[in-house]
C-alpha cells in the first residue's frame, strides 16, 4: 500500500508516531505536515523525541482565519495527491488540516481512512466538532476509539467500513510512559513532588479569545492554596497580555513554556489533579488515572465522564474552586475504555484487509 498521512498539531504528531512505526513495518508512507504547528516548541520536539520520521512534504501553511488556514491546505494537499497517488489518504482528529485532507482526497475520489471518527461534543459552535462531522461523512473508512463513537457514527447513519479499533493515544502513552520517567527531569526543575501539584492547559478559543471566561480561570487559579504548574499556549499567553490578566497569573501559579511530549507525560503522570480544555488531555488523564476537571461545559470523551474521572465545570470560579477541593474518584468506576494499547496494529490489519 501506499499511504499519505497529513498530520499539522501536536496530538496528531503523537498518534501518527506510534500508527507510522506500524505502517512502514510493510508499507509506503508519504508524511505530509501542514504546518498548522510550527513553533519548535509546538512542532519539531515531537519529532525529535518520538521518532517520527521527517515529513515527505512541509507545507507551511502556518497561522489565520479558519477560513484560510484550510482553503490554503486544501490547495496544496491536492497538489501532492496529484503528483503521489496513493491509495489511501489518512487523517487524524478534528483539526483544520483533519477536515482539509479529507476533502482534498474525496474531491480526487482518493479513499479516506479517519482515525478517531464518532467523537460528538455536540456544540456546533467548536470549530473542531464541525471539523469531525465532516471529516467523518466524507471518510470511506472510519476508525473508532470507543464504543460510544460507533454508535454516534449508527445515528448518523454511517454503518459501513467502521471498526472498533481503541484509541492509538493509549498505544503512545503505554508506549512512552517509562521512557517519560527515565529522560525527563521536569519534576526536579521545577521542585515539585508527586501528587503536590495541579497541572493546567488552557488552548481552546472559547476561553483564551473569551475575556469573562479566561479572567474567570485566572482568578480561580489565584484563590486556589495549590501549586499550579501552567505550560502557555501561544495563543493562550497572547490574549492573557491582551486582557490585561498575565501578571495576575503569573504571581499565582507557576508558568513555563510549551512542553515536549516526555515532560508532559511525567508531569501530568505526578499530578494530583488536571485542569484542562483539551480533548485529548481529558483522554490522557484518564488513562493514567488522575482526575481532571474540564473547563468546557461538553466533552467529546464521555467515557470520561461517565466514570467519573473527568468533571466538567465550565468557566465558573466558584465551581471549580468547589470541585477542586470535593473531587476524589474511586477506582473502582474505571473501566479503561479506551483500549489496551493495540490500536495502531488494529487499524494497519483493518487496512491491509481492505486493500492488500
Amino acid at each position: 500500500m501506499k499511504i499519505m498521512s497529513v498530520i499539522g498539531v501536536r496530538p496528531q504528531f503523537v498518534k501518527a508516531s506510534v500508527v507510522s512505526r506500524e505502517l512502514r513495518k510493510k508499507h509506503e508512507e508519504i508524511l505530509v505536515h501542514t504546518g498548522q504547528h510550527y513553533d519548535y516548541q509546538m512542532n519539531k520536539i515531537f519529532f525529535d523525541e518520538l521518532n517520527i520520521p521527517e515529513p515527505d512534504y512541509h507545507l507551511d501553511v502556518g497561522s489565520g482565519s479558519h477560513g484560510y488556514q484550510t482553503g490554503e491546505m486544501l490547495k496544496k494537499i491536492e497538489e501532492v495527491l496529484l503528483k503521489e497517488k496513493p491509495d489511501l489518504l489518512l487523517t487524524y482528529g478534528d483539526t483544520n488540516s483533519t477536515l482539509a485532507g479529507a476533502l482534498a482526497a474525496s474531491k480526487l475520489h482518493i479513499k479516506t481512512a479517519h482515525v478517531e471518527s464518532g467523537l460528538r461534543s455536540f456544540d456546533r459552535s467548536m470549530p473542531e466538532e464541525i471539523n469531525r462531522i465532516l471529516t467523518d461523512h466524507c471518510s470511506d473508512i472510519l476508525f473508532c476509539p470507543t464504543k460510544n463513537a460507533v454508535e454516534n457514527l449508527k445515528n448518523e447513519g454511517i454503518t459501513e467500513n467502521v471498526y472498533l479499533t481503541g484509541d492509538v493515544m493509549v498505544d503512545s502513552l503505554l508506549y512512552n510512559k517509562e521512557i517519560a520517567e527515565q529522560k525527563s527531569n521536569i519534576l526536579n526543575d521545577l521542585g515539585l513532588k508527586s501528587k503536590e501539584y495541579i497541572v493546567a492547559t488552557i488552548h481552546r478559543a472559547s476561553n483564551t479569545d473569551n475575556e469573562e471566561n479566561l479572567k474567570s480561570i485566572v482568578n480561580a487559579f489565584s484563590e486556589l492554596n495549590e501549586t499550579i504548574i501552567f505550560p502557555l499556549h501561544p495563543r493562550t499567553e497572547k490574549f492573557l497580555k491582551i486582557y490585561g490578566l498575565y501578571d495576575k497569573l503569573k504571581s499565582s501559579v507557576i508558568l513555563t513554556k510549551p512542553l515536549g511530549f516526555f515532560e508532559f507525560i511525567k508531569l501530568m503522570n505526578h499530578a494530583k489533579m488536571i485542569f484542562t480544555d483539551s480533548g485529548g488531555v481529558q483522554k490522557e488523564a484518564y488513562v493514567l488515572k488522575v482526575p481532571c476537571i474540564t473547563l468546557r461545559k461538553n466533552t467529546e470523551w464521555v467515557e470520561t465522564v461517565e466514570d467519573e474521572w473527568n468533571i466538567l465545570v465550565g468557566t465558573d470560579k466558584k465551581k471549580i474552586v468547589r470541585t477542586v477541593n470535593d473531587f476524589t474518584p474511586s477506582l473502582k468506576t474505571h473501566r479503561n475504555v479506551f483500549g489496551n494499547g493495540n490500536a495502531s496494529s488494529k487499524i494497519v490489519m483493518n487496512l491491509e484487509d481492505l486493500f492488500c
